[in-house]
């Protein structure tokens, strides 16, 4: 089968689901899958393709959900209005922290884009009156169903996946890619890189505000705790594109997939396996075995990084050759 046909087949599929699959669990898992492939292509086109890891994009997610929460709370706007309105307000901070930390390169643009994060979590905490603090915003669902919500999060993953590959494919794409393998070189041959990076920032920023945006629409509810974590959402963006392979159009739902899968299995003790041989056995081994699994999910990523570094540098979709000829006994000399 010809590779360009894996997206179409894809999509189809995801298209189809809800009218085979009627479990709000599964169908929720889903939603939050489509939002990490969003958020994991948005940082994968500023760290993946220009070079420039972020440790910050809870600061975007976060903003674009705020933006949409405070257009209800202040205006009695309809939050999904703040869908557009969040990626936007997302890209205008993005743009001025930009231009004041890219001449920094490195490590310190990554702790510079942390400080960002905590920053602006650090407000939305104390400016109580505006933002309501840790108090947060509640807004009543939309929709009862989940439907909705799953083909809203799922066009909004195809949207932002279509535009970051075009955005590649194009001159502003090999562009970042020549700034991220040697950002002298690229200046010394006329690439403005500041402009450049500032735009792949800008992207990024929009699509994870987009997200956040979607975000408060779907789960109702938000404080500064929820949507500026920086394990929950920076350290897992780094994850999901990690794992699926950076700087690839596709790795990042693949990394999506993988993580939400793997962060479920130890949130319900590999789907309530453990709780259940518990009860039928008797045994109590299995209820605190279960217990350590619930509170286990940061080592497990960890386990599973190292892992994919050590036997898979360039993620799943990377060294899918590596994968078939290893795993799967594909040899396609053959």
């Amino acid at each position: 089968m010809k590779k360009h046909l894996y997206p179409l087949i894809l999509l189809v599929f995801l298209a189809l689901l809800p009218l085979a699959v009627k479990s709000d669990y599964f169908l929720h898992l889903m939603i939050l899958f489509l939002l990490w492939v969003v958020i994991g292509s948005s940082w994968n086109i500023l760290a993946g393709y220009t070079g420039q890891v972020s440790f910050g994009h809870a600061a975007f997610f976060g903003v674009g959900a705020y933006a949409a929460g405070l257009l209800f709370q202040h205006l009695q706007v309809s939050p999904w209005w703040g869908m557009a309105l969040g990626g936007i307000v997302a890209m205008l901070i993005g743009l001025p922290f930009g231009a004041i930390c890219f001449p920094l390169r490195g490590a310190y643009f990554a702790l510079a884009s942390l400080a960002l994060g905590e920053g602006i979590r650090h407000v939305a905490t104390i400016a109580e009156g505006f933002t309501g603090g840790m108090m947060g915003i509640m807004i009543m669902p939309t929709f009862i169903s989940k439907v909705p919500y799953y083909y809203i999060a799922l066009g909004l993953a195809i949207l932002s996946v279509v535009s970051i590959q075009a955005v590649i494919n194009s001159k502003p794409g090999y562009y970042f890619v020549s700034i991220r393998e040697d950002q002298d070189a690229a200046a010394s041959l006329g690439i403005n890189t500041t402009l450049y990076k500032n735009l792949s920032l800008s992207i990024s920023a929009f699509w994870t505000g987009m997200a956040g945006a979607l975000y408060m629409n779907y789960m109702g509810f938000i404080d500064p705790h929820v949507v500026f974590s920086l394990h929950d959402y920076s350290v897992m963006a780094i994850l999901v594109a990690i794992v699926g392979g950076v700087g690839t159009i596709y790795g990042p739902t693949v990394g999506a997939f993988i993580m939400v899968a793997f962060q479920e299995i130890f949130r319900t003790g590999f789907f309530g396996l453990f709780d259940v041989l518990g009860k039928a056995t008797g045994s109590s081994t299995f209820t605190t075995l279960s217990g350590a699994i619930h509170q286990a999910h940061v080592l497990g990523f960890g386990i599973l990084v190292i892992v994919v570094i050590l036997f898979l540098p360039n993620g799943v979709v990377g060294d899918w050759e590596k994968i078939k000829r290893n795993v799967f006994r594909i040899n396609p000399a053959r």
